[in-house]
């Protein structure tokens, strides 16, 4: 641990300014004080937003430069001047209510920077301000901006997609599976469940025929199942997964790829590819799943969901064909935050809710990222922090020592999985994907010996995690090293962006934590998530980020 850090579990109180946290060992650098660029800038910026939709004129005015050069336009004209801004903003009032969703920041000189922000507002309408800030004897002022705005689009579910037999295993009917209980907070909303969970009447056919057709009829809903429906949701269909859930892909070998409407021509990500893409399709309102390894936070971040993996055992898995016990967990995925929090609300246990005071970032984690998504992360990120009133802390990690944490979860995930289902692969190993294949030979050749030694390495890991991230302290990341690959990819491009991702999602995999994907980084045109990792039992304080009022 290098001098002027400390570990991130004794971070102090937010009074304390600047704490330079790391989580376990050190580079030898230090981390970076400022990791999304000048805090004063960024209160400054905070400051103007918030005097914006509260219409605070003279706050607004002080914070554009004085001066007849200041600039502000947008799409109907150019005012040039302060006192011809100020005049226009007197007479304006306020802005409808939006919320920040990426902030991008770039440096141009000594004291010069470029800010650029993206924007919802409550009508589902989208925003971007593009600011030139400068900084001068009165701090940080804007000298040039132009905004811009477009209506909302009106989302249309995909046709066909309530039949599309790379989505689904047992399609939607004219009536639900399973109707929801009348009354209830889910009430009305649609439930795609992976085919890995039990609905009384049906199979489970785990991403394989031949599973499927050996498996015998189920007398009994899974108990996350009975949650849903229990809390008035239907229960529509079962949709794919791969391949008994070990892969992260989306590409079943022997359903096809289920399309992904966010991204057209790429693969939605796996495990939990079928209820990704019948939610994302608009033809399910929930996609019940389960993550191991990133089985919820891949989909949602290829598809442009919100995900959340809960807190290991914190909901009951009675009713699922699991993969690796000490990492399976439920999940759940939506197309927007109001209905994640109802769908996992049913789920989890009751929890008290604390404010997130830190967000903690590791710059050996966001290096994992492809260069443009850890950019759209960090955009991501500064909005969410802005919003959420939250300090953003810089972290050290050794990068060896998250080498040895990934290596021990594989160990431990394929010495599980094969213990989990090698009856039936040493009796159906043909009938597997051999990519899938291989993960089950690979669990089978670890030795008592080396399964013991990587438990240990992985318990380790867990108290430095879980000792890392106290009650109001999460750690931010991106839910994947890149944005969704291309259907029909070259498997060793496939296989490369599996393990640079498994490499981010392991973290809370081995530990046993909750991880919360938004939706809120985007590469070019296709979405990527920002991932958050909370303590055990942080789910609803993870879920309250999304539904919280600004600070």
């Amino acid at each position: 641990m290098t001098p002027h850090t400390r570990s991130l579990h004794s971070v102090p109180a937010p009074a304390v300014p600047e704490p330079r946290p790391e989580l376990v060992g050190a580079t030898g650098q230090g981390p970076d004080p400022a990791p999304l660029g000048d805090p004063a800038l960024l209160e400054a910026f905070w400051r103007y937003e918030r005097a914006l939709i509260g219409n605070d004129v003279p706050d607004l005015d002080a914070l554009f430069a004085p001066g007849g050069r200041t600039l502000r336009a947008d799409a109907g004209t150019v005012l040039v001047g302060h006192d011809h801004i100020a005049a226009f903003r007197a007479g304006r009032g306020g802005v409808p209510h939006r919320q920040l969703t990426r902030v991008h920041l770039r440096a141009l000189a000594d004291g010069v920077a470029l800010l650029v922000a993206e924007s919802v507002r409550a009508d589902g309408g989208t925003g971007v301000q593009t600011q030139v800030w400068e900084r001068g004897d009165g701090g940080w002022r804007v000298s040039a901006a132009h905004v811009s705005t477009v209506p909302a689009a009106a989302f249309a579910p995909v046709d066909g997609a309530e039949v599309d037999p790379t989505i689904w295993r047992v399609p939607p009917g004219p009536a639900p599976l399973r109707p929801g209980a009348p009354g209830g907070p889910l009430t009305g909303a649609r439930v795609a469940v992976k085919d890995l969970f039990a609905v009384a009447g049906e199979r489970i056919g785990a991403g394989n025929p031949t599973w499927a057709d050996a498996a015998p009829t189920e007398t009994a809903d899974a108990a996350a199942v009975r949650a849903l429906v229990q809390a008035g949701a239907d229960v529509v269909g079962i949709a794919h997964t791969d391949e008994l859930a070990f892969s992260l892909a989306g590409e079943n070998v022997h359903y096809g790829a289920p399309p992904n409407p966010a991204a057209p021509g790429r693969i939605t990500g796996g495990s939990t590819s079928g209820p990704a893409a019948a939610v994302a399709a608009g033809v399910a309102d929930v996609g019940l799943g389960t993550d191991t390894a990133g089985s919820i936070r891949v989909p949602a971040s290829y598809c442009g969901l919100y995900g959340l993996r809960t807190t290991h055992d914190a909901v009951s898995r009675d009713g699922l064909v699991g993969l690796a016990p000490s990492f399976d967990t439920v999940g759940v995925l939506t197309r927007d935050a109001a209905t994640l929090s109802r769908a996992a609300g049913a789920l989890l246990p009751p929890a008290a809710v604390v404010p997130t005071e830190t967000i903690v970032v590791v710059d050996e984690l966001m290096g994992l990222a492809e260069p443009d998504a850890r950019l759209a992360t960090e955009a991501a990120l500064r909005a969410l922090a802005l919003r959420a009133g939250a300090r953003v802390a810089a972290a050290d990690l050794d990068p060896e020592l998250l080498a040895s944490w990934f290596a021990a979860f594989r160990t431990v995930q394929q010495a599980q999985a094969w213990a989990t289902h090698r009856s039936f692969v040493r009796g159906h190993g043909d009938r597997l994907d051999a990519a899938v294949a291989a993960r089950f030979r690979a669990g089978a050749e670890v030795d008592e010996e080396l399964r013991e030694s990587a438990t240990e390495v992985l318990a380790a890991a867990r108290d430095a995690l879980v000792g890392a991230l106290p009650d109001g302290v999460l750690l931010a990341l991106p839910s994947t090293s890149s944005a969704a690959p291309p259907v029909g990819a070259k498997a060793a491009v496939v296989e490369s962006t599996r393990a640079a991702t498994l490499r981010l999602t392991c973290l809370a995999s081995l530990a046993g934590l909750p991880q919360l994907s938004i939706p809120a980084a985007r590469v070019g045109t296709l979405p990527l998530g920002l991932g958050l990792v909370g303590g055990p039992g942080a789910d609803r304080s993870l879920l309250a980020l999304l539904t919280q009022e600004a600070r």
